[in-house]
């Protein structure tokens, strides 16, 4: 038996059966399995994401990361096993979801404000332009205008968030889309390569705000990376999807050399250094079109 599937195992005669006592997992898989155009992306993948905690999808380049997330989002159907998200089968609880998917940069010559952007997570599907009302109607905007300030603010994005979304640096931008995701106050963030394109201190910035917004407000996240060295410090669980199989788990678990490189087919080392991070070495790199992006956002994104 190969070490994947050995660790795979492990995790099933660990992993206790649902209790009455237990509340239910914001987001359950079971068997999952998803086919695309005739073939199997991935299959066997089993997981359990509780409140507030923080889980990283792994993997190379095309084997269906992104999916997953759509799967969660109910607009992929799973082809075998059990998802449930939220208590409910994927898709029936979107409204309690904040979603961030893949994007490039705006164009610098949007005028848009960045708490512009930010508003459209909260009344973006609304049409017209709003208008001042007295009563209930004046009291929501009074409501919606301070939970604005809020959720910038918890970004860190005030100092900025009045300027055109386009003189945004990438790291800015991205902040600013983290506070759209968050606007409504989700239970589930789905974040799709929130880090791609930025620079290594925008990464690292990025990844320590995602961490702290899920320990303070309990927001449970899913996060989709490439490269896991920015946000391992940070983790609870991880799902590493690969051509030779699954695995998830705690990264202390699934994150050594002899399972990374049985899943990538390559040799793959597991590093720790005298403060105990783990490190990733030898990971396949994504085959990127590198383009100039706002000065400090980093180089060009991947294909996927």
């Amino acid at each position: 038996m190969n070490p994947v599937a050995r660790f795979r195992e492990a995790v099933r005669q660990t992993v206790p059966p649902p209790t009455a006592e237990r509340p239910d997992p914001v987001v359950s898989l079971r068997g999952a399995a998803v086919r695309v155009g005739g073939r199997t992306l991935w299959s066997g993948v089993d997981l359990s994401v509780a409140a507030g905690e923080f889980v990283a999808v792994l993997g190379p380049n095309g084997v269906g990361k992104s999916t997953l997330v759509k799967l969660l989002l109910g607009l992929v159907p799973a082809s075998a096993g059990q998802v449930r998200v939220l208590g409910v089968p994927p898709g029936r609880a979107n409204h309690r979801i904040g979603y961030l998917p893949q994007r490039r940069s705006f164009d610098a010559s949007l005028r848009v404000r960045g708490v512009d952007v930010v508003r459209l997570g909260l009344d973006g599907d609304r049409w017209g332009t709003p208008l001042p009302v007295p009563g209930r109607f004046s009291a929501r905007r009074r409501r919606e205008r301070a939970r604005l300030a809020e959720v910038v603010e918890l970004v860190g994005a005030s100092e900025y968030a009045g300027r055109p979304i386009g003189e945004c640096s990438g790291g800015e931008q991205q902040r600013l889309l983290i506070a759209q995701a968050l606007v409504r106050g989700p239970e589930l963030l789905l974040l799709d390569e929130p880090l791609d394109s930025l620079d290594l201190p925008n990464q690292a910035s990025v990844a320590a705000l995602v961490s702290r917004v899920c320990r303070e407000e309990r927001v449970s996240v899913v996060l989709v990376a490439h490269d896991v060295n920015p946000i391992v410090g940070y983790l609870d669980r991880v799902v590493y999807l690969a051509a030779a199989g699954t695995v998830a788990g705690l990264p202390s678990e699934v994150i050594d050399s002899e399972t990374l490189t049985a899943l990538y087919g390559t040799p793959i080392e597991v590093l720790r250094t005298s403060d105990g991070r783990l490190v990733v070495v030898g990971q396949p790199e994504a085959p990127a079109v590198h383009t100039d992006r706002h000065g400090s956002g980093g180089s060009g994104r991947g294909r996927r």
